[in-house]
C-alpha cells in the first residue's frame, strides 16, 4: 500500500505555484487547513484563485492570504465576516464570483463526480443568471451551471491513515469531502494520524484514492467565528 505521508505543512504545499487554483475546505472557521494557510503564507507567490465556502476573518484562514495580497480571485458563497475582503472588493482589487451556497457545493461536487455541467433553479430571474444558458423542464426555468475543479485542494480531517482515507468529526465534515474530490492534487492534514488498516471501512468518509499527500497536523485553534452562549 502507498505511503502517502509527507513532513508537514510545509511540504505539502511546496509546489503550490502562483496564478494557480485552489479549493479549501472549510465552512466559516470550521473545518479549515489552518496548517496549509500558515505554510502558503510562507511562501512567496500570489495571483491565487481560491475556491471556498467563505473567505475567512481578516486575521485568520483565507483573510491572512488576502491581507498579504496572495489572492486574486475568490470563487465563494459567504464573505461577510472579512474587513479586508470588503475592502479589496470594492476598490477594484479583488475579482470575486459570488455563487448561492448549494450551487457552489454542487458544483464543486460535480468537478469532482466528472460531470460538465447541471441545471439548478437557484439565481433564475437574478444576476446569477446573467450570461448563463437556460432551459425549461416540466414548466420551470433552470440555470446550466458549470462544474469546478482545482490544481489544488487542500482539506482538513479528523483522523486519516497513512493511505490517505479521511474521517471528518461534526460540522467540520461540510465542504471538505466534496473538494478532497475535485482537485487535481488533494492535501489532507489531519489531527490524527494512523497506520493503514487501523480506521474502520465503515466511517471512511473520503476513500484514500482521492488523496495524494498527508500529514499530522499541529497547534490547531479551531476558533469560533461567532461565538454565542445562554445567558
Amino acid at each position: 500500500m502507498i505511503d502517502k505521508t509527507v513532513k508537514n505543512a510545509q511540504v505539502a504545499v511546496a509546489d503550490i505555484p502562483s496564478n494557480c487554483m485552489l479549493m479549501m475546505g472549510g465552512f466559516g472557521l470550521s473545518g479549515i487547513p489552518e496548517n496549509c494557510i500558515s505554510a502558503l503564507l510562507e511562501r512567496d507567490i500570489n495571483g491565487l484563485t481560491i475556491v471556498s465556502n467563505n473567505a475567512g476573518v481578516d486575521d485568520f484562514g483565507i483573510g491572512l492570504l488576502l491581507k498579504k495580497r496572495m489572492v486574486k480571485k475568490m470563487i465563494s458563497s459567504y464573505v461577510g465576516e472579512n474587513a479586508e475582503f470588503e475592502r479589496q472588493l470594492l476598490n477594484g482589487e479583488l475579482e470575486v464570483d459570488l455563487i448561492p451556497q448549494g450551487t457552489l457545493a454542487e458544483r464543486v461536487r460535480a468537478g469532482g463526480a466528472g460531470i460538465p455541467a447541471f441545471f439548478t433553479p437557484a439565481g433564475v430571474g437574478t444576476e446569477v443568471a446573467e450570461g448563463k444558458e437556460t432551459r425549461v423542464f416540466e414548466g420551470k426555468t433552470y440555470l446550466m451551471e458549470n462544474w469546478l475543479k482545482a490544481d489544488f485542494s487542500i482539506v482538513k480531517a479528523w483522523k486519516g491513515d497513512t493511505a490517505g482515507n479521511l474521517i471528518y468529526k461534526g460540522t467540520a465534515r461540510n465542504f471538505n469531502p466534496i473538494m478532497a474530490t475535485a482537485g487535481k492534487i488533494c492535501i489532507a492534514e489531519v489531527e490524527e494520524l494512523v497506520p493503514a488498516g487501523e480506521l474502520d471501512p465503515n466511517e471512511i468518509h473520503t476513500p484514500g484514492i482521492y488523496v495524494q499527500r498527508i500529514f499530522q497536523g499541529v497547534n490547531y485553534e479551531k476558533r469560533i467565528e461567532q461565538r454565542t452562549i445562554s445567558k
